[in-house]
Protein backbone atom coordinates (compact mmCIF):
# COMPACT_ATOMS: atom_id res chain seq x y z
CA UNK A 1 0.00 0.00 0.00
CA UNK A 2 1.77 3.29 -0.89
CA UNK A 3 1.46 6.66 1.13
CA UNK A 4 -0.98 7.99 -1.05
CA UNK A 5 -3.82 4.93 0.23
CA UNK A 6 -2.99 5.38 4.03
CA UNK A 7 -3.45 9.63 3.82
CA UNK A 8 -7.13 7.78 2.79
CA UNK A 9 -7.59 5.75 5.71
CA UNK A 10 -5.47 7.43 8.29
CA UNK A 11 -6.29 10.85 9.01
CA UNK A 12 -5.56 13.60 12.03
CA UNK A 13 -8.22 16.07 13.06
CA UNK A 14 -7.74 18.33 15.98
CA UNK A 15 -11.61 18.03 17.27
CA UNK A 16 -11.21 13.62 17.17
CA UNK A 17 -9.08 11.97 19.97
CA UNK A 18 -7.31 15.08 20.50
CA UNK A 19 -5.19 15.18 16.94
CA UNK A 20 -4.42 11.51 16.97
CA UNK A 21 -4.39 10.11 14.13
CA UNK A 22 -7.54 7.98 13.70
CA UNK A 23 -8.69 5.84 10.77
CA UNK A 24 -11.43 7.81 8.65
CA UNK A 25 -15.07 7.79 9.43
CA UNK A 26 -14.07 6.50 13.25
CA UNK A 27 -12.27 7.46 16.53
CA UNK A 28 -10.16 4.39 16.48
CA UNK A 29 -6.64 5.17 16.60
CA UNK A 30 -3.68 4.05 14.70
CA UNK A 31 -2.40 4.13 17.88
CA UNK A 32 -4.69 1.86 18.89
CA UNK A 33 -4.50 -0.62 16.02
CA UNK A 34 -0.42 -0.93 16.37
CA UNK A 35 -0.85 -1.86 19.63
CA UNK A 36 -3.19 -4.64 19.49
CA UNK A 37 -0.79 -6.18 16.18
CA UNK A 38 2.12 -5.89 18.66
CA UNK A 39 0.31 -8.12 21.20
CA UNK A 40 -0.44 -10.04 18.66
CA UNK A 41 -3.48 -9.83 17.96
CA UNK A 42 -5.18 -11.05 14.28
CA UNK A 43 -7.00 -8.56 11.90
CA UNK A 44 -9.73 -10.83 12.53
CA UNK A 45 -9.62 -9.81 16.42
CA UNK A 46 -8.58 -6.14 15.54
CA UNK A 47 -11.71 -5.85 13.42
CA UNK A 48 -14.23 -8.00 16.25
CA UNK A 49 -13.25 -5.55 18.36
CA UNK A 50 -13.19 -2.47 16.70
CA UNK A 51 -16.01 -3.27 13.27
CA UNK A 52 -16.11 0.14 12.34
CA UNK A 53 -12.68 -0.47 10.49
CA UNK A 54 -11.76 -2.37 7.61
CA UNK A 55 -9.40 -4.91 6.60
CA UNK A 56 -7.56 -2.32 4.48
CA UNK A 57 -7.82 -0.04 7.56
CA UNK A 58 -5.82 -2.48 9.36
CA UNK A 59 -3.22 -3.03 6.18
CA UNK A 60 -3.05 1.01 6.16
CA UNK A 61 -1.65 0.60 9.33
CA UNK A 62 1.34 -2.33 9.04
CA UNK A 63 2.05 -0.26 5.53
CA UNK A 64 1.88 3.04 8.14
CA UNK A 65 4.61 1.60 10.54
CA UNK A 66 6.63 0.12 7.91
CA UNK A 67 7.28 3.08 5.87
CA UNK A 68 7.90 5.11 9.34
CA UNK A 69 10.22 2.78 10.59
CA UNK A 70 12.52 2.53 7.44
CA UNK A 71 12.21 6.70 7.43
CA UNK A 72 12.82 6.59 11.21
CA UNK A 73 15.79 3.88 11.60
CA UNK A 74 19.08 4.46 10.57
CA UNK A 75 20.20 1.23 9.65
CA UNK A 76 23.10 -0.46 11.33
CA UNK A 77 26.60 -0.25 9.69
CA UNK A 78 27.06 -3.90 7.76
CA UNK A 79 30.35 -5.46 8.64
CA UNK A 80 32.94 -4.86 5.23
CA UNK A 81 33.31 -8.20 3.28
CA UNK A 82 36.62 -8.39 2.01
Amino acid sequence: MNKGKQSERIVRDSQICGGEPVFMGTRVTLRTVLASLAEGDSAEEIQADYPSLSAEDIHAAIAFAASSAQEDLPLPALPLVE
